[in-house]
């Protein structure tokens, strides 16, 4: 067999080539809708995407007799330095089934770590746990989902073969319409905000950047203690302000108030596979007008709660636990009304409990595990 050669993407070609890899990959499986070629151009390209003003990448492809047979990314994040020096990351993973394709790429990938200081390699993540994280290892056929990707039944054993170790599993929950019930009785949930202490609203579209800015502070301080956790900048902030607006449903969206202050947060997003499932990337030639209709219509029939979270100062108080029950009732309502019968929650850490205990109580089961590996570059 012809040996496997692993290059840099350093052109327009190449990244082209890049991009289009998985649609030869993984067309007519079940779990898989090509995202869209120019938004994967724009998270690729380091003057579009805010997040390489604090890190940088390098992207390679593998072939084989000239054809372009598999992909990887490395990358070293700045902001990940200080919290955890010596990390570097890789993600964009994606080959045909033959193990021999997976150690080239990630031994490109850990070179190019090496180069740049690193000591140890976690991935996959495309390009950080704020995007697509982890490898798909359970779920295969589950639903195809926003920012969420997809890998074939056997790249995890591909990449474990390669060295890498289990480091932390993230799961998806997914809620059928007939399955959502609150947490405690609607006297009770009503009582929680009848003094006015508790107040939950949606998003102000007149005020949506300064709403979307409250609803990211509050991510970035509920969740700096968790595992993984690398804060949006300001310059993220307000690129994904705008990548969301077209996506956002106000009455979809959920702010929870104590006293006055901003506390709480949980953003429903209908689910934008859904509505280009059958573009296989592309919005041309009319694909745009289709897709344009299919989200103002409101057709989808499912969605995801991509953020969500407590400030930190209400977490292990009995205030704090009433806030996300109290959310997710809100919630309800416009959900329905929306016509929306599924919603999946994620991502969400195997081991936090308190969370996952809030999402099954409201009817959430797990469906599609993602798993981050590591491996010692030492």
């Amino acid at each position: 067999m012809a040996a496997i050669e692993v290059v840099p993407v350093t052109d327009k070609a190449g990244l082209k080539a890049f991009i289009a890899l998985p649609k030869r990959l993984y067309s007519g499986s079940k779990g898989y809708v090509a995202p869209l070629d120019m938004e994967r151009a724009e998270v690729l390209s380091p003057t579009k995407n805010p997040y390489f003003t604090h890190a940088k990448a390098q992207l390679f492809i593998a072939k084989r007799d000239g054809k372009v047979v598999g992909r990887v990314s490395a990358q070293i994040c700045q902001l990940e330095q200080k919290l955890r020096p010596g990390t570097g990351h890789f993600g964009w993973i994606d080959a045909e089934d033959d193990p021999a394709i997976y150690q080239a790429l990630v031994d490109a990938a850990a070179a190019w770590l090496r180069q740049q200081g690193s000591t140890r390699m976690v991935g996959p993540l495309s390009f950080c746990t704020n995007e697509e994280t982890g490898l798909l290892v359970d779920g295969f056929d589950s639903l195809p989902m926003l920012m969420m990707p997809y890998h074939a039944p056997y790249a995890g054993r591909h990449v474990e073969a390669a060295g890498f170790a289990k480091l932390k599993d993230v799961v998806a929950y997914d809620l059928d319409k007939t399955a959502y019930k609150p947490v405690g009785s609607s006297r009770m949930l009503e009582k929680l905000q009848a003094d006015g202490t508790i107040r939950m609203r949606g998003l102000d579209m007149k005020n949506y950047t300064r709403d979307l800015g409250i609803i990211l502070d509050i991510f970035n301080d509920a969740w700096a203690d968790n595992w993984g956790m690398i804060p949006f900048t300001a310059d993220e902030i307000a690129a994904a302000a705008k990548s969301m607006k077209p996506l956002i449903d106000p009455n979809l969206v959920v702010i929870a108030e104590v006293k006055g202050e901003a506390a709480g947060m949980l953003v429903c997003l209908p689910n934008l596979m859904e509505a280009i499932r059958d573009f296989d990337g592309s919005l041309l030639p009319f694909n745009v007008l289709k897709l344009l209709w299919r989200l103002k219509a409101n057709k989808l029939k499912t969605s995801r709660i991509p953020l969500m979270g407590i400030r930190r100062k209400h977490h292990g108080s009995v205030l704090g636990a009433t806030l996300l029950p109290l959310m997710f009732d809100r919630l309800k309502a416009p959900f329905l009304k929306r016509g929306l019968e599924r919603v999946e929650m994620s991502w969400i850490l195997e081991d936090n409990m308190p969370m996952r205990r809030v999402i099954e109580g409201v009817g959430g089961k797990v469906y599609k595990t993602y798993r981050i590996y590591e491996k010692s570059l030492a």
